[in-house]
């Protein structure tokens, strides 16, 4: 069969399996599955040269993680360090150790056993991740949980990698295996080094080619590249492709860079999980069913009672804990490798890696229909973790709408309260609604980013609106949407800091104030009478330096993607702006300090 045959047949399993299984509630995953069972040599054998394909589609894997790191910050990833090193090194260490454990129970020597619990340890980070991110589960409690410990198992991949030869040669691999160790950590500090440093460069350079085509290709070289070269070093090329993504998350291209990349990544994917589907050996299935039934419920059954166990550890509610269980209970597919490089360092034998490549397949594909039995059928703990549903918001015009109703959103609220003017509040954290409602604040709960909750609001309608949402990424994205869909409304905007400054007024926000600038200004004035200075001179001296300062902002936008330019940008304003108190004081027939009038 040639290649574009074989396309055909693929494009067409997808279309009629997939749409099929949406409609039955059961998801795109399972789709693609069993479009794969179809279609692989176990059944029609329209496809047969399974290997390459599955190698081929694992790019999807590869940019799927790329995308999700362009949703992570540094700082966010930081953040991360506990759950990722915490509740993932655990997870591994305590499901690898339970496995091992029922392995050596089976009879398996204690070698094998614990390579084998390690590798089971690891979940599928394709599956899980896809699933999370259909169900629109990525930000919950057990989604963020289930994301650090992927991430976690994929920088644990490569030390398991190393450690099989030492298990099967002796001290023959240890060379090796330090050698190896030494050289991946040197690539991983190369990229967040060089990727600091050149790939902003390189993607404005491919932008000035004003050419979308170019852009794309460019950033799916960047992708690639990335993850091409953290594989030759033995790590994961999905681990390559986060960084990349991580590295970009707070770059000006990080939405076109999204939006460039999700159809390439949605077709791999799906094609990754046809690849595993075709992959399930179904002659061994049926061959042995009862031992690989069997393998299946004891490693899903073991797997979910740890983690579980860790969920309950890191206070998840009871629901949240089950959810965790149920997403990544699965093998993953690293099992592929790993169990064949086992196999060849004679670790176990070719039978057993056979055998456990198999559970490791049925498992994936069990759980996209575990997920959606407990959804549809079983419930259990979709109760307690049930995302509450936002406001309805009366149909009513006002002038106003608020966006945020912390303290900054609070105050003007007050305002306007006191003026008589009508306004629509709107705040995203139900804690908080909840709160500000005892004290019989008129607010919705809902999030103002949404295009929908902005018709409800009537946001056609209104003139002014207050962009005071405390986090920096939901205010530039609410800024982004509201300047899209309702030009006409004017913007008055809080922002945290001077780089959040700068962000809004790339989205093109021009009435906004820093929330601690004025705040600021109006202690240094007072601080400056507490020293001698007359009412006059201090409030000269600040509506001097706000002007200036307000001036120095607007130049440093204009060049706040260059560091370089930046820093030297900041230095020429304070020596402008020292330069101009020195004028002053300078000023002839200055009276000594203490004595003005």
């Amino acid at each position: 069969m040639s290649l574009v045959e074989e396309a055909v047949v693929f494009l067409a399993a997808a279309v009629i399996t997939v749409p099929l299984f949406k409609r039955m509630g059961m998801g795109a995953v399972l789709g693609y599955l069993t479009a794969g069972v179809l279609i692989g040599p176990w059944l029609f054998g329209f496809v047969n040269d399974v290997e390459n394909i599955l190698h081929f589609s694992e790019l999807g894997v590869v940019l799927l993680l790329f995308v999700i790191g362009l949703e992570l910050r540094p700082s966010r990833l930081w953040e991360l360090r506990r759950p990722v090193f915490g509740l993932g090194g655990a997870q591994v260490a305590a499901t690898g150790l339970v496995l091992a454990a029922a392995g050596m129970a089976l009879g398996l020597p204690g070698t094998t056993a614990l390579t084998v619990g390690l590798v089971l340890s690891l979940s599928s980070t394709a599956f899980a991740l896809q699933i999370l991110a259909e169900k629109k589960q990525l930000t919950s409690h057990y989604g963020r949980a289930s994301f650090a410990i992927l991430l976690f198992q994929d920088l644990a991949a490569i030390p398991l990698l190393a450690l099989i030869p030492l298990l099967g040669a002796g001290s023959a691999g240890q060379p090796w295996s330090l050698v190896a160790a030494f050289k991946a950590v040197a690539v991983v500090v190369a990229v967040v080094a060089g990727g600091r440093w050149l790939l902003r460069p390189f993607l404005r350079l491919a932008a000035s080619a004003a050419s979308h085509e170019v852009f794309v290709a460019a950033a799916l070289l960047v992708v690639v590249g990335t993850a091409l070269l953290v594989h030759l070093a033995g790590l994961s090329m999905a681990l390559g492709a986060f960084l990349a993504g991580v590295l970009l998350a707070d770059s000006e291209y990080r939405h076109e860079l999204e939006a460039d990349i999700d159809p390439f990544k949605g077709l791999l994917l799906g094609l990754f999980f046809i690849a595993v589907g075709m992959s399930i050996n179904l002659g061994l299935v049926l061959h042995r069913p009862l031992a690989v039934l069997g393998l299946v419920i004891g490693l899903m059954t073991l797997k979910s009672l740890v983690l579980y166990g860790l969920g309950r550890a890191a206070k998840q509610s009871h629901g949240s804990a089950v959810n965790l269980a149920l997403f990544i209970s699965q093998g993953g597919e690293f099992a592929f490798v790993l169990f064949g490089a086992a196999a060849g360092a004679q670790v176990l034998d070719k039978a057993l890696a056979d055998l456990l490549v198999v559970v490791v397949s049925v498992s994936m594909a069990v759980t996209p229909l575990l997920v959606t039995l407990n959804e549809k059928v079983l419930k259990i703990g979709l109760a307690a973790d049930k995302p509450r549903e936002f406001d309805r918001i009366e149909t009513r015009e006002h002038r106003v709408i608020i966006a945020g109703f912390g303290r900054f959103g609070q105050m003007i609220a007050r305002t306007l309260r006191m003026k008589k003017i009508p306004f629509t509040a709107l705040e995203a954290s139900f804690e908080q609604v909840d709160f500000v409602r005892k004290f019989g604040n008129k607010i919705y709960f809902g999030d103002a980013s949404r295009l929908d909750l902005l018709r409800a609001a009537r946001a056609d309608q209104a003139e002014v609106f207050v962009l005071a949402i405390d986090d920096i990424e939901a205010s530039v994205k609410t800024a982004e949407m509201v300047k899209k869909h309702y030009p006409h409304l004017k913007i008055y905007a809080r922002a945290r800091n001077r780089v959040h400054a700068y962000r809004l007024m790339d989205v093109g926000v021009v009435r906004l104030i820093r929330e601690t600038f004025l705040s600021s200004l109006e202690l240094a004035r007072d601080v400056l009478i507490a020293l001698g200075h007359s009412r006059m001179e201090a409030d000269e001296a600040m509506r001097r330096f706000r002007e200036h300062d307000e001036a120095l902002l607007e130049r440093q936008h204009k060049i706040h993607h260059d560091e370089a330019q930046l820093i030297a940008a900041a230095r020429q304003g304070a020596q402008e702006l020292e330069r101009l108190f020195e004028q002053d004081n300078t000023l002839p027939n200055e009276q000594p300090r203490g004595q003005r009038p």
